[in-house]
């Protein structure tokens, strides 16, 4: 069963902000030489690498250890230990920490996830394909929406930029599969729709999903249902 999978509205800040570090040329220049490296690197490699003096690069290195893009220890550089081996020397090596960064938000490895559900029901059901994602499409929406929160909150969460048109339509100003969109379209347009579909249904909400391309937004519109008079 497709699980529910990690879905942010935005980068996080303190993902943004360690990157906006790297704006700076010099402390970017230090973060290439350093991650391009096979092993660590010390202060005196990357400052004359960069052409950086030292105190300058000892700055910016230390600057890049406090905001995680590296990571920093202390060895002997000639490798040998005890009496004679030489002073320790401050090292850096690339962090291993993971940066999410993504404006707009992207969600490949969900659609990945539906697409791989579907083929493998597909193949032990011998279901045609284009069921098997609909099915696929319609149980992530409804597991989308289960995680709790209106209509208008389960699609930020999921990055479709949700926005009220004058008519109380709402428009949806970024697929979160978009490069997927562009190179096979129905395929994923057809995916969007069954998933909001789904959501929509799974939260009773008084609205329908339908296909009305335009632009770079989302390939679906959100229309609501006029309330019965009397």
């Amino acid at each position: 069963m497709l699980g529910l999978p990690h879905l942010p509205t935005a980068a996080g800040d303190d993902d943004l902000d360690a990157l906006a570090t790297l704006a700076e040329p010099a402390r970017r220049a230090l973060y290439e030489y350093v991650a391009g490296q096979d092993g660590p690197v010390s202060r005196d490699q990357a400052a004359d690498a960069t052409g950086i003096k030292r105190p300058t690069a000892a700055f910016h290195l230390e600057r890049l250890v406090g905001e995680g893009l590296l990571e920093a220890g202390y060895a002997r550089l000639s490798g040998r230990t005890g009496p004679g081996a030489g002073r320790t020397a401050k090292l850096y090596t690339r962090a291993r920490r993971r940066f999410s960064v993504s404006l707009p938000t992207r969600q490949y490895q969900f659609a990945g996830d539906i697409l791989a559900e579907a083929i493998e029901k597909a193949q032990s059901a011998s279901e045609p394909i284009g069921g098997a994602l609909t099915d696929a499409a319609r149980s992530a929406g409804q597991r989308l929406a289960s995680a709790g929160g209106d209509f208008a909150e389960v699609l930020t969460r999921a990055g479709f930029e949700p926005h009220n048109a004058a008519d109380g339509t709402i428009l949806l100003a970024n697929c979160p599969f978009h490069e997927l969109a562009v190179r096979h379209k129905a395929l994923i347009c057809g995916l969007n729709l069954e998933m909001l579909r789904a959501m929509l249904n799974e939260l009773r909400a008084a609205a329908t999903a339908e296909l009305n391309p335009a632009g770079s937004r989302c390939c679906v519109v959100i229309r609501p249902v006029p309330r019965r008079q009397g």
